[in-house]
């Protein structure tokens, strides 16, 4: 895992607001101890026993808050002068992304999406205020493009090694003007990022050449999925609706955009059927262990032709996915006289089944497709998904 830093810009950073509460809570304690031996100060001698306890109580707070002042801030890089505002030399993208080259790179090759990098980093907000700083700790950071805001993996890609470049990055690309992860820096974000090392990540898959339009010779089912097997498969049960399923799937939307993959990420994803997109939940019901299926998904069975939740793929979806496993059912997951295949495909068409239950959408965890099907999140900056 990459690393997680307090105010980093990593998506799974959590960020540490417990360094001021220390030192609030060291104050407090000298209060309530200076409180307490008021009134036992005017108690006699030969009350010893309170006397001592006083005492040791008001010793042991005054030495805490003294620990607590004494210790040493964390260095902080001045910001630069022009940390507010892009200079009019600064290049920009379409995206609203801002920078400047500091420093020319010495590399010829450019990260791509789905590679590793190795960065040193400082991050300021528009008032100046240093929040992060890989420079300061003097330990560079590595982590995947995909893995972090979406101003650090476009501008990542822009660079090439040993390379040095100021970004400014708008809110909707850091973590917003109004960010739900608290601690985390708010609006326009500035950083100075200096290109180490890339460490190239696993070849994509290849664009469907059908991914536009399913073929002629696909399959459909009522619902108006289009499916077409690319490997049979050496399993004979198909899985309910209620089962968990282990799957390598990859995502694109009809333009050849892979939007997620677990081939990509090098491990498949394991997960309930009742829990994904409703395309999944039907198609992967129509598979045995072993196979490989492309499903053409359209927009009302995946994310919507204007989906809500913000990075999702819009309008029809294009899956290859690979059924590696269907993990055993519980006594309790499902009724005994349940029987497998998505309503209104070939195993239950002219069948009278039960109305399919709606299952909830993937959440952010799981991709684009599961993550299972859910495109992948976005961190603080080094998403800095940190730094």
């Amino acid at each position: 895992m990459f690393p997680r830093r307090a105010s980093g810009v990593f998506k799974s950073a959590t960020f540490d607001q417990n360094a001021a509460p220390m030192k609030t809570l060291s104050i407090i304690g000298l209060v309530l101890a200076i409180a307490f031996a008021a009134p036992g100060c005017k108690k006699k001698k030969s009350d010893g026993k309170t006397e001592s306890k006083t005492t040791t109580a008001a010793s042991a707070s005054a030495s805490a808050t003294t620990a607590s002042a004494s210790k040493p801030e964390e260095e902080s890089l001045p910001a630069p002068d022009n940390v507010a505002a892009p200079p009019a030399n600064a290049e920009k993208t379409e995206s609203g992304l801002a920078s400047v080259v500091l420093q020319k790179g010495t590399g010829d090759g450019k990260p791509t999406e789905w590679d590793k990098v190795k960065v040193h980093y400082t991050g300021w907000s528009k008032d100046g205020k240093m929040f992060d700083s890989s420079v300061v700790r003097k330990a560079p950071a590595t982590f995947g493009l995909k893995q972090v805001i979406k101003g650090w993996t476009e501008g990542l890609q822009l660079m090439t090694v040993g390379e040095k470049r100021r970004f400014w990055i708008p809110g909707n690309l850091a973590y917003g003007d109004t960010p739900r992860r608290p601690g985390a820096p708010a609006g326009q974000l500035t950083f100075d990022v200096e290109l180490l090392e890339i460490i190239a990540g696993p070849k994509p898959p290849a664009v469907p050449e059908d991914v536009a339009a399913a073929p002629a010779d696909a399959k459909k089912t009522k619902s108006g999925i289009a499916y077409k097997v690319l490997q049979k498969g050496t399993g004979k049960e198909h899985p309910a609706e209620s089962s968990r399923v282990q799957v390598h799937y990859s995502g694109w939307t009809t333009d050849g955009k892979m939007f997620d993959s677990s081939v990509m990420r090098g491990r498949p994803s394991s997960f309930s059927l009742q829990g994904v997109i409703k395309g999944w939940t039907e198609g992967v019901q129509l598979m045995v262990e072993g196979e490989k299926t492309r499903f053409w998904i359209p927009g009302d069975l995946a994310y919507g032709d204007k989906p809500t939740r913000p990075g999702a793929p819009s309008g029809m979806l294009v899956f290859d996915i690979e059924l590696v496993k269907i993990f055993p059912s519980s006594p309790h997951s499902m009724s005994p006289h349940a029987k497998p295949g998505p309503k209104g495909s070939a195993a239950t068409v002219g069948a009278k089944t039960p109305a399919a239950k709606t299952p909830t959408q993937p959440t952010a965890a799981k991709p684009a497709a599961p993550k299972p099907p859910t495109p992948p999140a976005t961190p603080a900056a080094p998403k800095p998904s940190t730094p």
